[in-house]
């Protein structure tokens, strides 16, 4: 897996899960294998294991592997974690990931890997040689057509990414929809050959925004996340603000998706550019990633 940072240097390369998963796409007895492996109850069952404190002794072996730091992460109480989930879930300390506060400014609402894709005037837009239509991921015909001709920002959060989003923008949500599906990973190597993203589980609001128009922001679970954890699902409305935590996921990689209506935004070159060459470019939350048209 290739990625470049906001220097455009390149980093990564081919590592035996991306072997292994495009073994297990890309093959017949690979598909057949699938079939269990993301039903959502699979994931449950693991996400249950997760959060034994058993699993707690799985923590210091996956944070050297993954090679993270847990510098600016809220301490729980007695100084250790209760399970793996507790520590994969954790909070960071208040000003870890300060949003850009220009109104002007769009910030990333997560840690992860961003792409831009254009919306074409057919509803269709391409990822990673995989195309989509907006009525196929939104299942919402008449909303889809508000983003014709608009951009989807795409970020796939990995297993060694910190795994809360927030909102990019003051303003309001309006309306909240859970699509249920199955649960494949959100690895390059799965999205090149099946359409994870029409096919997942997935939730997404509508957020009436002050500077950026009206968002739709999409989360997308994946094999091993039985949960996608969004604050406030019972409101019809409400009031939020940038840098406002908006949920978090469960064990594994993950997905948010951002929908701009046309001429709502300009994204920074070098995501167009690293998109162009079907790079991903690394980001934080709160670091700026485009500008309001």
């Amino acid at each position: 897996m290739k990625y470049a940072d906001r220097t455009g240097r390149i980093h990564g390369s081919d590592t035996l899960q991306d072997r292994y998963l495009r073994l297990l796409y890309g093959s017949l007895p690979g598909r057949l294998l699938l079939k269990p492996l993301v039903h959502p109850a699979i994931s449950r069952i693991g996400g249950r294991l997760l959060d034994s404190p058993l699993s707690s002794a799985l923590i210091g072996p996956f944070i050297r592997s993954c090679g993270i730091s847990v510098r600016g992460c809220e301490i729980p109480p007695g100084g250790s974690y209760r399970s793996f989930n507790a520590f994969f879930t954790r909070s960071l300390k208040e000003g870890a990931r300060p949003f850009d506060m220009d109104p002007d400014v769009l910030c990333s609402p997560c840690d992860g890997l961003v792409s831009a894709y254009p919306i074409s005037r057919n509803r269709h837009f391409s990822i990673k040689h995989t195309d989509y239509t907006l009525d196929q991921l939104l299942k919402d015909r008449k909303l889809a057509s508000r983003y014709t001709g608009g951009t989807a920002l795409v970020f796939r959060l990995t297993v060694s990414d910190y795994h809360r989003y927030a909102y990019i923008d003051d303003g309001k949500r309006s309306s909240y929809r859970r699509i249920p599906g199955v649960l494949h990973t959100v690895n390059p190597s799965a999205a090149a050959s099946r359409p994870i993203y029409k096919e997942n589980t997935r939730e997404y609001s509508l957020i009436k925004s002050q500077n950026f128009g009206t968002v739709l922001m999409m989360e997308v679970g994946a094999m091993m996340v039985g949960k996608i954890m969004n604050h406030h699902k019972a409101y019809t409305s409400l009031d939020v603000f940038r840098g406002q935590e908006k949920g978090y996921f469960a064990f594994g990689g993950s997905t948010v998706i951002l929908l701009f209506e046309p001429g709502a935004i300009r994204t920074d070159s070098d995501i167009l550019r690293n998109t162009a060459l079907d790079i991903e470019t690394k980001v934080r939350m709160g670091e700026p990633v485009g500008r309001r048209s």
